[in-house]
Formats: structure tokens, sequence, C-alpha cells
């Protein structure tokens, strides 16, 4: 049986709009369907420090972190703060500049592509609505899957309404027009991913809403163990000298 494909770098990643958002640490920047509705992007939240609500999720994470779409770094930075073994991801160039400044350890690629430690991350994160990512979640869930060890925590962040929505969109500015071709996105409510996680490999582990956000966890059927924050401490990273190639490491487990 071949290999399935993996889906190209959207078009977005090397745009002009999104890079220049994420080097200034402003918006204003949107999702826009082809109706024209726009999905509105929080820049300046995620080029800030992690908040209190981040900083609650992080608590939760176990083991090594992926954070998937680390976006300009603030959880893979408040992480490597902490001590903790951790790496972004991220198919904008720009993203991972700014990941690798503020502090962390980031990689230039996409998700769907072969990535260091494969089967033994202890946590991934999908946060900032990156369950979205490749507008289909089934699909992002069987490759989360095969990113954890085996008992290994997701943790993703949900849309903060009963939803679910796969389409294409565009990153805009207001004012000017789209750059590049469309890609597909989705929009998740803790209810649908919920529901798409009583497939076989997954069992709900927690729900919460804090500061007017939605996340979920889940665990990988292959360990019994809790999904409470746990104090569990990772291998010290940030002495660790910073690579963004394709060789960046990933601590022994």
């Amino acid at each position: 049986m071949s290999a399935p494909a993996v889906p190209a770098a959207p078009a977005w990643a090397a745009c002009d709009p999104y890079a220049t958002a994420l080097r200034t640490g402003r918006g204003p920047l949107f999702l826009q369907r082809a109706d024209g509705w726009l999905l509105p992007l929080e820049v300046e939240r995620w080029c800030a420090a992690a908040d209190a609500v981040d900083r609650a999720v992080l608590d939760r994470c176990e083991g090594a972190v992926l954070d998937v779409g680390c976006g300009p770094g603030r959880l893979v930075a408040e992480l490597a703060a902490r001590g903790r073994t951790v790496l972004g991801v991220d198919v904008s160039e720009a993203a991972v500049a700014r990941t690798v400044t503020v502090g962390g350890q980031a990689l230039r690629r996409s998700v769907f592509e072969p990535l260091p430690g494969e089967g033994r991350w202890g946590t991934v994160l999908l946060m900032d609505g990156n369950i979205g990512i490749g507008g289909d979640v089934p699909a992002l869930l069987r490759r989360m899957a095969r990113l954890l060890a085996p008992g290994g925590l997701l943790i993703a962040e949900t849309a903060p309404l009963d939803i679910e929505e796969r389409t294409e969109v565009r990153v805009v500015t207001p004012g000017r027009d789209p750059v590049g071709e469309p890609f597909p996105w989705a929009r998740v409510g803790t209810p649908a991913l919920l529901r798409h996680a009583e497939r076989p490999g997954w069992r709900a582990a927690a729900q919460w809403t804090a500061g007017g956000r939605r996340f979920v966890a889940l665990r990988t059927r292959a360990a019994s163990s809790s999904a409470e924050p746990p104090k569990s401490t990772a291998v010290i990273s940030s002495q660790r000298p910073r690579n963004t190639s394709a060789d960046c490491p990933v601590a022994e487990r």
C-alpha cells in the first residue's frame, strides 16, 4: 500500500500579511471564507507572552511536548523557560523565526510530514484553532495518534460554539486583496471533537472552559494514567543549542 500523500504547505504560510503580522506582533488579520465571512485572528495575543489561561493548559502537559502550529512561539517559550523539553512545528518561516527569537526551538514543517520523535511525544498541543489544520479533523486525529507515545495526551482548543465546519479560507488584511490560493480549514466545537474521539484509539480525558476559551484533553487508549495536571518534569532543554533545521533534536525519553 502506498504512503498517504502529504498535504502541501498552505498558501498563507509565505504570504506577506501573515508574515508581516507575526514580525510586527500586530493585526488586524482574518481568515476569509469564499462567501466573505471573516474570522479574526488574535495576532496580538499570540505574539504576547503566555497568559494565565495558557499557563494553566501547560500545567497539564506531560513529558516532551510538541506544539503543532506553534505560531510565534509563546507556548514553546513558556515551556522552555520551565525547563521542559518542547518543540514547535509550523509551516511559516516567520513563525519559526519568531519562536527561536523568544527562546524556543522550532521546525519549519507540515505536521503531516515526517517529524522528530514520532511515537514518543508525551503531549501534543493543538491550540488557537489548530484543530482545524488541513480541514479534516479525523485525519488530523489519526496523525496525532501516530505522534504520541502510548497513553499520550492531546490537548486541543476548540471553537467557542457547538459547530463543525469544513471550508476553504484565505488570510486577508482589511483593505487589501487576498494573497495566495484558498486552503482547507475546519472549525470544531467541543461536542464535535468528542464525537470524533469516540473512534478507536482515543478516550476523552477532560474538558474545560477558561477565559472564554474551550479545551479538550484526549488520551490514546494504550494507558490508563490520569489526565489531571501532572507534576512530572521533563529533561531540561533550554540549555541546548537551538536548531531550526530538519535535524532539530528531540530529547530521548
